[in-house]
């Protein structure tokens, strides 16, 4: 059964259950949703996904979290935290927060409003003294929004991905500590 990990004015953020990757496949799996993270997945990759994800929450206490619209109660998104786990990464291990919102839902603030509520998660609950976020160049809302909450940027962790398309290859790191 999921858990209510928080909640804002206008979202549920609930941990991701059993027979919760069906749902996700349907609502966040789209050609545009999914362009700037690797394209659309296929079924049995977002339920490997999702057992990742329900390991990692029962060993860090933290994971990626359904968002589900208080008012219409669709899943309108997804936002959590995860360890960073690219072998390309400098920094390999440290606290990553990530989020998509369903196309439908864009402009309309969620994403900041759910992350916002993650970053109190992090810093008031689970006593993480920092986060990292990371992005691709040309995913320019992405990385504005990090720039809006305050983090910082680390050209010193960038890398190149090659697993992603040429335009997307280049991965750029955001920081925010608990300070």
């Amino acid at each position: 059964m999921p858990d209510i990990i928080a909640e804002t004015d206008r979202l549920i953020l609930r941990t991701i259950g059993e027979g919760d990757a069906e749902l996700q496949y349907r609502m966040l799996n789209s050609a545009e949703m999914m362009a700037r993270l690797g394209g659309p997945k296929e079924l049995h990759e977002i339920e490997a996904k999702h057992a990742k994800t329900m390991q990692m929450q029962a060993r860090h206490g933290f994971s990626f979290l359904f968002l589900i619209e208080k008012e219409s109660g669709e899943l309108v998104g997804h936002a959590g935290l995860k360890l960073v786990d690219n072998e390309l990464a400098k920094n390999k291990g440290d606290s990553e927060i990530g989020w998509v919102i369903r196309e439908d839902r864009w402009r309309r603030g969620y994403a900041e409003e759910a992350v916002r509520a993650i970053l109190d998660w992090a810093f008031a609950r689970l006593h993480l003294p920092a986060i990292v976020a990371l992005t691709s160049k040309p995913n320019v809302p992405s990385w504005k929004l990090m720039e809006k909450l305050g983090m910082i940027r680390r050209e010193d962790l960038d890398f190149d991905d090659p697993a992603f398309p040429p335009d997307d290859r280049r991965t750029i790191l955001y920081s925010l500590t608990k300070e």
